[in-house]
């Protein structure tokens, strides 16, 4: 597989990541420990190096299995996780205090059987915790050599900047695809400023864009799209009009919808790396098949004037994740 650099960093990753929260969280469709395992060292056989785990993801089960799953061929990978939760557990709530930053770090490298963490961002932004402090804990860990690279998830500009003045930032992480496209607007611009990498989580609209889910669909009750307003049976229903969309260029391109989502993101900017998640093998090797995907110009301008006439209906978060989100 290609690979990528994340911004100014030289931290070189695959094209494509692998996301691996659905393995062990999430979906409600956790699968066996060693079938996770192998799924892992799958993908790193067909050319993914990149690795996208967090201490909540779980919590903790996630990146023990990584750990595991990875420990064989460490050297070659890239491994980033999260802290910023109490206990781990995004239901307590955010808990950046430099003491917590410390505590989880030193645990997660035990669990992910390693001596450095290549990646480590905020899970979210703590609104009782300085950014300032935040960012200069982690620069302390980079000095001791326990972390190689400081990133953010679901930031907003002025909380990037001010992380970026204390520690440079790597790459910022944060919900971004054909129906969710809010980065574009103040977000990629900033990170073009100060080059940092994009590192897009749920590129496929949580499974939306796959075309495998319509409104007929159903969840398992563990699953927390059934808490996502956009994935209420009528907004499924409304929404259908950009799976069909999807639908009709995979068909030109011989490709599936998913491939085309992966490669419209991949067309946007050369320091993007979109980190889809599965549990199933053939999937996997779907995914995969979109970093060979070339969309030119012209497909390009297709797909963005189809979608300037399709609203997309519902948020993409409950109101009590998104008091998360800090903007």
């Amino acid at each position: 597989m290609k690979k990528r650099t994340l911004g100014k960093s030289g931290l070189e990753v695959s094209a494509l990541g692998l996301g691996c929260m659905g393995l062990s969280f999430g979906y409600g469709n956790k699968i066996e420990r060693q079938d996770a395992i192998k799924l892992i060292r799958s993908a790193y056989e067909r050319g993914v190096t990149f690795f996208d785990s967090a201490e909540a993801y779980g919590p903790f089960e996630n990146e023990e299995l990584l750990g595991e799953a990875l420990e064989p061929f460490r050297k070659e990978v890239v491994i980033a996780t999260k802290f910023g939760f109490k206990e781990g557990k995004t239901a307590l709530g955010t808990d950046s205090r430099p003491q917590t930053i410390r505590a989880m770090t030193d645990a997660a490298l035990k669990r992910l059987r390693t001596d450095t963490i290549d990646l480590l961002y905020q899970h979210r932004v703590d609104p009782n915790v300085s950014i300032e402090d935040v960012a200069g804990t982690v620069k302390d860990l980079i000095k001791e050599g326990k972390v190689k690279h400081f990133g953010l998830s679901e930031a907003g500009v002025q909380v990037i900047r001010r992380a970026h003045a204390v520690q440079p930032v790597t790459a910022l992480q944060s919900e971004y695809s054909l129906w969710w496209r809010e980065p574009e607007q103040e977000i990629l611009p900033t990170l073009e400023e100060l080059g940092i990498g994009f590192v897009p989580f749920s590129p496929l609209g949580k499974g939306f864009l796959t075309g495998k889910i319509d409104e007929n669909t159903t969840f398992d009750k563990t699953d927390f799209r059934n808490t996502v307003p956009r994935f209420s049976e009528e907004n499924r229903k409304a929404n259908q009009a950009l799976v069909d969309l999807l639908g009709r260029i995979a068909q030109e391109k011989n490709a599936t919808n998913a491939q085309v989502a992966l490669a419209w993101l991949l067309a946007q900017k050369p320091w993007i790396v979109p980190i889809p998640g599965t549990t199933k093998l053939h999937r996997l090797e779907e995914n995969i098949g979109a970093a060979t995907i070339a969309l030119s110009a012209d497909d390009l301008k297709e797909i963005n004037d189809a979608l300037s006439t399709i609203e997309v209906q519902g948020a993409r978060y409950s109101e009590q994740a998104q008091k998360m989100i800090n903007r």
